[in-house]
Order: C-alpha cells, then structure tokens, then sequence
C-alpha cells in the first residue's frame, strides 16, 4: 500500500487549499478512505471519510460545510477540498486506508 499526499501550503485565513492523495498497492475503488490530521502538540484527528463508490461522506464537526471530501477512481486519487480555511486548521494532513497513511502534507494557515 502506497499513499502519497500533496497539495499542502500556507494559507491565509479564509483562503481555500485542495489536498490530493494518490494511492497504489491496493484496490481503490473498493476501499473506504479517510482524511486525519494532527496539529501540533496533539494526537491524530479524523477529519473525513468516503466510502468507494464516492456517494456516501461523513465529517468531523468542525470542518462539516466547509471541507468536501471526493475521490477518483479512475485516477486512484482521493481529495480533500478545504474551503474558509481557519488558524485551527493548521496540521499535517494524511490520507488514510485502515490503519495505513502516507507522509503527511503539511497545511498552515496564517496571516
């Protein structure tokens, strides 16, 4: 299982960011993938989750209404839109299969 992250930068609060993760090693269109960060100084916080067939989503309270989760099959990719972004936000976002993530890509949000 291969799992690469990227997308993240600095942003201002309120700007807006789009994390991708590609993926390999295993059947992507059959598994339920997550979204997980952790800010620093705190433990790994699950953000996101969608199941294969891209249709069903679930959020974390704080990110529902302006994170969107989605995926592409036929890319092996999964996003993370991120939308009205907070100081709060700032983390190392990951794309998770199970207990499987990648490195992280990193997302701070500042003035």
């Amino acid at each position: 299982v291969q799992l690469v992250e990227s997308g993240g930068d600095l942003v201002q609060p309120g700007g807006s960011l789009r994390l991708s993760c590609a993926a390999s090693g295993f059947a992507f269109s059959d598994a339920q993938l997550n979204w997980a960060r952790q800010a620093p100084g705190r433990g790994l916080e699950w953000v996101a989750t969608i199941n294969g067939a891209g249709d069903t989503t679930l959020y974390t309270r704080s990110v529902k209404g302006r994170f969107t989760i989605s995926r592409d099959n036929a890319k092996n990719t999964l996003y993370l839109q991120m939308n009205s972004l907070k100081p709060e936000d700032t983390a190392v976002y990951y794309c998770r299969r199970g207990p499987d993530r990648g490195q992280g890509t990193q997302v701070t949000v500042s003035a």
